[in-house]
């Protein structure tokens, strides 16, 4: 029997969860919210440590207050969940196949699509570090996991691959629980986490952080026993002779997370390279009418403050398009990354939105800069807007607001760049 649903969320995590109550505070009927885990909230429950909702909620919060938030809210609405839920199939008509071991299988048909699936971590395998395979090599983010729900402390003398957030994070967690972390490796010359928690993490807690080194061989036979390390140049190869061996029984590993869109991919769903989460316009629709993404499967984000503010967008923008109150531009505005731009989201600018009074880009540079201006140009090289940055860094998302009033009909393209330049340019 085909179920049917105005609206199916795919993921209970932050960003499906904000989506979801976006849409119904928006007139939705009757949504559908779908998790694959035991429990909402995603991967927000296993991470205890605080720093999440000063964007959002004005206060420092840990991971599963925050999700507990949410939670609390969809309990309180006319949304149906489902946890424990697997999504296998969803048509570019909307039709979505799941399955549990309560219904079985599951077929729903619904007006609009919402994709929350978060992201996974990049491996061992994906980075290609040669040596044995003994027992000790995990993701931070499993390590996480084992720590904070399961209660295993996972080793006792770490070595962390990658400064992302959560090796950063990690690194803290296993010295706090009494392991010793004998060094965090970053193949990059800066650190790909936040300033904050480079702070906070590692120089709070005397934790080494190696910049330019990378791990190129793991020893050990039932458990790692060593890992052998040295330094990059500036085109990330090994610079011979500078190999030292460090003894350890774990590693973690820190090197990237990757969106999770094996599904987006067999809808039809056009992915973006550099992101690799789907293209979308600025109401978060993708190339398929009527599916929106939104979150870590959209782009990967530091903050889940911003994951927040924007699968709102994506439910929004999906109540608009169910209840027909959306129309399109008469020609669209292509947002294209330029220098120092890693990538922007949206990608283009489609849709005319009545009483919007801004749009909001969220993007990541390239290299680490210093008193700098994001200038947005016309495709003829006239600038649109100018915003002042103190510092800018991959691994810091920047969100700026581009007032409607500057997107004018003439304009069929916006050019977004890091440039050394005080003064603020605007178009008349």
């Amino acid at each position: 029997m085909m179920k049917q649903y105005d609206l199916v969320v795919v993921g209970g995590g932050p960003a499906g969860l904000a989506a979801a109550l976006a849409a119904e505070k928006n007139n939705v009927k009757k949504i559908l919210v779908l998790e694959r885990d035991k429990y909402l909230g995603g991967i927000l429950q296993q991470c205890i440590h605080n720093g999440f909702g000063l964007e959002y909620f004005k206060e420092e919060l840990t991971g599963p207050e925050y999700a507990a938030r949410f939670i609390g809210r969809l309990k309180n609405s006319n949304i149906d969940y489902k946890t424990e839920t697997m999504v296998i199939n969803i048509t570019p008509d909307k039709c979505v196949t799941a399955l549990n071991r309560q219904d079985g299988i599951i077929n729903i048909e619904a007006k609009a699509v919402i994709l929350a699936m978060g992201c996974r971590e990049r491996t061992r395998e994906a980075i290609c570090i040669p040596g044995d395979r003994p027992a000790g090599i995990l993701s931070a983010g499993t390590a996480q996991r084992y720590i904070n729900i399961e209660g295993y402390l996972p080793g006792r003398k770490v070595v962390v691959l990658g400064s992302g957030d959560i090796g950063l994070i990690m690194a803290r967690r296993m010295k706090l629980e009494g392991a010793e972390v004998k060094a965090v490796l970053e193949i990059m010359p800066y650190s790909s986490g936040l300033i904050r928690n480079k702070v906070q993490c590692l120089d709070d807690f005397d934790i080494p952080l190696r910049l330019n080194h990378t791990i190129i061989r793991i020893n050990g036979k039932k458990r790692v026993e060593s890992v052998v390390t040295a330094k990059v140049d500036e085109n990330l190869k090994v610079i011979p002779g500078t190999e030292e061996e460090i003894v350890c029984d774990t590693i973690l590993f820190s090197v990237g997370l990757i969106p999770e869109n094996e599904l987006s991919r067999k809808t039809g769903i056009k992915l973006n390279k550099v992101t690799g989460g789907p293209v979308v316009n600025e109401i978060r629709m993708t190339n398929i009418a009527g599916i929106f993404a939104c979150g870590n499967v959209l782009q990967v984000h530091d903050l889940v403050d911003y994951v927040t503010v924007e699968s709102e967008i994506a439910g929004k923008s999906a109540a608009l398009y169910i209840n027909n109150n959306i129309s399109k531009r008469e020609n669209s505005i292509r947002i294209n990354a330029a220098e120092n731009i890693s990538y922007v989201i949206p990608h283009q600018i489609e849709y005319l939105e009545k009483n919007r009074k801004f749009i909001k880009l969220f993007m990541r540079v390239s290299k680490p800069a210093e008193n700098v201006n994001i200038i947005l140009e016309n495709g003829d090289g006239v600038k649109i807007n100018s915003y002042q940055q103190d510092i800018v860094t991959p691994g810091e998302m920047i969100k700026i607001v581009l007032p409607e009033k500057f997107i004018k009909n003439y304009i069929r393209e916006i050019n977004v760049a890091v440039k050394k330049e005080c003064d603020l340019h605007v178009q008349n």
